[in-house]
This record gives C-alpha cells, sequence and structure tokens, in this order.
C-alpha cells in the first residue's frame, strides 16, 4: 500500500485534541481518549476513531438493508411513510443537534445513532416480538434487537463507547456516556413524533384524537413537539449535568408514548398486521431451524432480512 502522508495528516490528531480541548464540556468523550477496539488497529491520519465507527456503520451492508425494513407498518401504499432507515437518520440527526448544544461529542454521538438499529428485523417490533417468542421456545435463548446490533458493531471492530451506547440504547442498562444517553431519549422523541404523523396519514389516527393536555403542552405539530422536546432536553440537560427532561415535559411525552401504544402499536389495525409478521417470522423459523441452523445462526439470519425478502423466503421463492 502506497505511504501516505501530508502536513493536513500529520497535524490532524494533535488540532483535533487541541479544538476539543477548547470547545467540548467537560463532561464530554474526548475523541482520541476511547477505551478501544475489540481488535487493536492503526487509527486513521484523517478521521477520529468515532469518525471512522460512522464511516463502517454508514458503508455496512447491515446499514443498508434499513430502508427496506418495517418502521411501524408493514408495506404501506405510499412513498412517504418512515422506515427503520429514516427514524435512524431522523434519530442521529436530532441527536447530534443536542450534542452540538451541549458540547458534547457529536461524532460519538452520530455513531451510536446510525448504528442503533442496525440489528433489527423485519416487520418492526411485531417482527421482533415473533423471533424472540420463538428462539425462546425452540432453544432457550431470546431475541432482543440491540443486543444484535451489538453483534454487528463487534464484527465492525467499532470502539468501546459506540458499542455501549449501541447495546445501551434500549433496556434497563443506562449507557456510559451522555452521548449514547442523547440517542437513548431522542430515538424515542423521533419514534413518537414520526409514527404519529403516519398514524395520521395512515388514516388511524386525526388531530383531534391526539390527547389534548400534552398536545398543548408540546405544540400542535410534529415540528413544534421536537422542538419543545429538544428545547427542554437541552436547556434541563445543562442545568443537571447529565442528560434529562423536565418533569412536566418528560410525563407529556410519556403519555403520549402510551397513547401510541393504545390505539396504534397495539390497535386494533395492527392485529392483523402482527400475525401476517408472526406467522411469515414463524415459518422462516421452522425451515431454518428444522435444517439444523444454531439459534445464532437463526438471528443473524433473519435480522438481516428485509420486509420483502423475508416474504418472498415465507413463500419459498427464496433459498439460503
Amino acid at each position: 500500500m502506497r505511504e501516505l502522508a501530508g502536513t493536513v495528516a500529520d497535524g490532524f490528531a494533535e488540532r483535533v485534541r487541541e479544538h476539543e480541548e477548547a470547545w467540548l464540556s467537560p463532561l464530554a468523550v474526548r475523541s482520541y481518549e476511547t477505551r478501544g477496539r475489540i481488535e487493536p488497529e492503526d487509527e486513521c491520519r484523517l478521521r477520529t476513531p468515532f469518525q471512522r465507527d460512522r464511516d463502517r456503520i454508514v458503508h455496512s451492508k447491515a446499514f443498508r438493508r434499513l430502508k427496506q425494513k418495517t418502521q411501524v407498518f408493514i408495506d404501506p401504499a405510499g412513498d412517504h411513510y418512515r422506515t427503520r432507515m429514516t427514524h435512524t437518520l431522523e434519530t442521529t440527526a436530532i441527536s447530534r443537534g443536542v450534542a452540538r448544544a451541549l458540547r458534547l461529542n457529536e461524532d460519538l454521538t452520530e455513531a451510536i445513532g446510525l448504528g442503533h438499529d442496525t440489528g433489527h428485523p423485519p416487520f418492526g417490533h411485531a417482527g421482533e416480538d415473533a423471533l424472540d417468542e420463538a428462539l425462546r421456545e425452540r432453544f432457550g435463548t431470546g431475541f432482543r434487537h440491540n443486543e444484535q446490533s451489538l453483534r454487528i458493531a463487534e464484527r465492525l471492530n467499532l470502539t468501546w463507547e459506540v458499542r455501549d451506547g449501541i447495546l445501551t440504547h434500549t433496556g434497563p442498562q443506562e449507557p456510559a456516556t451522555l452521548e449514547g444517553k442523547i440517542v437513548r431519549l431522542v430515538d424515542r422523541v423521533a419514534y413518537i413524533n414520526h409514527d404519529i404523523d403516519d398514524a395520521i396519514r395512515y388514516g388511524i389516527l386525526r388531530g383531534a384524537d391526539l390527547p389534548r393536555a400534552e398536545i398543548e403542552l408540546l405544540g400542535p405539530t410534529g415540528s413544534d413537539r421536537i422542538e419543545t422536546l429538544v428545547h427542554d432536553l437541552v436547556e434541563t440537560s445543562d442545568r443537571a449535568g447529565d442528560i434529562r427532561q423536565s418533569e412536566d415535559v418528560g410525563a407529556a411525552m410519556l403519555a403520549l408514548r402510551s397513547f401510541m401504544f393504545e390505539r396504534v402499536y397495539l390497535g386494533p389495525h395492527a392485529r392483523g398486521e402482527h400475525e401476517r409478521a408472526r406467522a411469515t417470522i414463524r415459518r422462516i423459523f421452522e425451515v431454518l431451524a428444522d435444517r439444523g441452523d444454531s439459534p445464532a445462526e437463526i438471528a443473524d439470519y433473519v435480522a438481516g432480512m428485509t420486509d420483502r425478502f423475508a416474504l418472498a423466503f415465507a413463500s419459498g421463492s427464496e433459498t439460503r
């Protein structure tokens, strides 16, 4: 390989360190103070470790497949519904803006945001629940998309901080970094608001159906609500020295989340879609398990499927 040299590359890391010391909050993770990778490697001379992680995620097949995975509605008739990829991009953009306002590490935040859902199986949470149930019944194991996202991050040899943020973006364990905590909270901010938008577009909600008190506090439109939630998050976190929401805004967001579970995620319209997803995942699972695939092989293969590929596989038109 050709030896790459130059004055920009020679001074890049030192200039980044100087910039971060001058700009970043004392609470931020420094780019060259990462706890490292599973397999040690030479660093890129024109990218920080977290910038390199970001690029590895964006260039991965797992990331590209997100464009063909369900967010809420399975195979909707329209071009403007969110997919798992658009959700990921929206979450990442909001998270990076929060990190910038709080003078935290934007590159670390971005890498966590881009990688957090790479292990999500087809058909959204209905697909995840079906795969988890099947693995528990047959093998006594189970499936969680954040753990699968971590497996992908490990294969990409990402830094410890990015792996931690990806694993802990959901579940009982709190992220170790403030950057990871941003993505954990903003993930909910993003999906609640864009899922409301999609549910109204789909015709199962009207704007008038939304809980009045919460809408009066947060705002009448998705962009208004996100602005309120982000400003509250930034100001409350700055005062607390941690990633926090104010009590009233946090309670309103949780109330909207409960409303969405009742009316959309687990509502009457979802039952047919969930059964379709469950039947498809079950059929795929039985084929793979009966031919002797291990639980890990099944989890890897099914989680890597797009909605379209899963439906084709279940119908018998695709083979491994």
